[in-house]
C-alpha cells in the first residue's frame, strides 16, 4: 500500500530544533515535488516548504525562511524538514504531500506529526 508517513515531531523548548521525516513506501518519492504543510486548529493551513523533484531547489514560507531547511535523501526515499530556532508559533500538526500548493491535489499525503514548542 503506497503511503507517506511523517515522524520526528515532539515537544521542544523555544530556540530548540527538530528534524521531521517524510518517508514514502510503495512509490518513489523522487518523482515528486514534496511540500511540507502545517495546520493549527481554527487557522488556515500554511505551506511551509517545498522541494523540487527536478533539481532539489527549495522554497520556504516567509515565516520559516532562514530557520527551516528541506532536503531529500533519494536512497532512503525520504524528505526531511530541519527546524531550528523554533518558536511557540511554530506549534502545529506538520504533514507532507506530493504537491506543494494543496496537499489534497497530490497523489499522496500523510497523517502528520505534532510539533509543540513550549517552555
Amino acid at each position: 500500500q503506497a503511503q507517506l508517513v511523517e515522524s520526528g515531531g515532539g515537544l521542544v523548548q523555544p530556540g530548540g530544533s527538530l528534524r521531521l521525516s517524510c518517508t514514502a513506501s510503495g512509490f518513489t518519492l523522487g518523482y515528486y515535488a514534496i511540500g511540507w504543510f502545517r495546520q493549527v486548529p481554527g487557522k488556515e493551513r500554511e505551506g511551509v516548504a517545498c522541494i523540487s523533484y527536478r533539481d532539489g531547489s527549495a522554497t520556504y514560507a516567509d515565516s520559516v525562511k532562514g530557520r527551516f531547511t528541506i532536503s531529500r535523501d533519494r536512497a532512503k526515499n525520504t524528505v526531511y524538514l530541519q527546524m531550528n530556532s523554533l518558536k511557540p508559533e511554530d506549534t502545529a500538526l506538520y504533514y507532507c504531500a506530493t504537491d506543494c500548493k494543496d496537499p489534497q491535489r497530490g497523489d499522496y499525503w500523510g497523517q502528520g506529526t505534532q510539533v509543540t514548542v513550549s517552555s
